[in-house]
């Protein structure tokens, strides 16, 4: 029976060593300070933006929110960009995503500073994550990472299997992962046999918002199983994998939730503070 991998857990201790940081720099008249651009009435980006400033309050940390009108245009979006982007006072800077159709998403993400770049998704700093120059990393891929270290699970020769390409979760949990010498596979909606690949996992991630995907017979004996999904059936929550029968053939499994969703939001505090802190000219 599998190892439960608890992150809420490591999110609480994660936040205390935040705040703590958060305190050492305020002493010396820093405070970090970051900005969210909402755009339109999405009811789940509005929860996900409330959800960040309550754990920036929290931690120490300054969140602004700047809720948009749905008829903002680009051009009104890309000229609040540059602002923010020009302030000294503001250490971070990212928008809530998705935005409204007659805006393009690429054109307001790749407008922010890359010093200022909370979620690393611009072209610059996605080219220093696979680089391995980066200063910032992605929010959930980061946290991830940071699971897999606090239970000493080690990715030195792994095979690793991502399923599930996106900017946000896959395509750079593969940049972390090689970066620590795991050999990885990223596959996705047209793989072929992906049954084949998945059974070959040692570390197998399920990243595409499919429920239950991910099911027994995919999966290695021993596998370290990750769930990045997160599906909501008859009012509950479920993740890619179906937990229940995996668990038995897995030698660790994230549940959902409190596996990896709680380290999404420390981890982008953690983004804050290296970006904060880079801007003061402290490594």
């Amino acid at each position: 029976m599998a190892e439960i991998l608890d992150g809420k857990a490591l999110a609480n201790t994660l936040s205390e060593e935040i705040k703590e940081k958060v305190k050492a720099m305020s002493s010396n008249g820093i405070k970090p300070h970051f900005c969210v651009i909402n755009i339109g009435d999405d009811p789940a980006s509005k929860v996900y933006v409330r959800a960040k400033k309550r754990r920036a309050e929290k931690l120490g940390i300054d969140q602004e929110i700047f809720q948009l009108p749905a008829e903002t245009t680009e051009e009104e979006a890309l000229a609040l960009i540059q602002k923010l982007n020009n302030d000294p006072q503001i250490n971070g800077v990212m928008v809530q995503l998705p935005v409204p159709n007659h805006i393009n998403s690429d054109h307001l993400i790749e407008a922010i500073n890359p010093e200022k770049d909370v979620d690393a998704l611009t072209a610059a700093n996605v080219g220093r994550l696979w680089q391995g120059t980066h200063f910032v990393k992605p929010a959930t891929a980061c946290g991830i990472i940071d699971l897999l270290d606090h239970y000493q699970i080690s990715l030195d020769g792994k095979r690793a299997v991502i399923i599930g390409r996106s900017n946000i979760v896959g395509k750079p949990l593969a940049a972390l992962l090689l970066e620590r010498n795991a050999t990885v596979t990223l596959a996705h909606s047209h793989t072929k046999n992906l049954t084949e690949l998945t059974k070959q996992a040692d570390i197998l991630v399920a990243a595409v918002g499919k429920a239950k995907l991910v099911t027994a017979d995919m999966v290695k004996e021993g596998a370290v199983v990750i769930d990045v999904g997160i599906n909501r059936i008859d009012g509950h929550l479920v993740g890619d994998v179906d937990f229940d029968n995996v668990k038995k053939r897995a030698s660790y499994i994230t549940p959902v939730p409190g596996g990896v969703g709680p380290l999404t939001v420390e981890s982008l505090m953690q983004q804050v503070v290296a970006l904060t802190r880079r801007q003061n000219g402290k490594s």
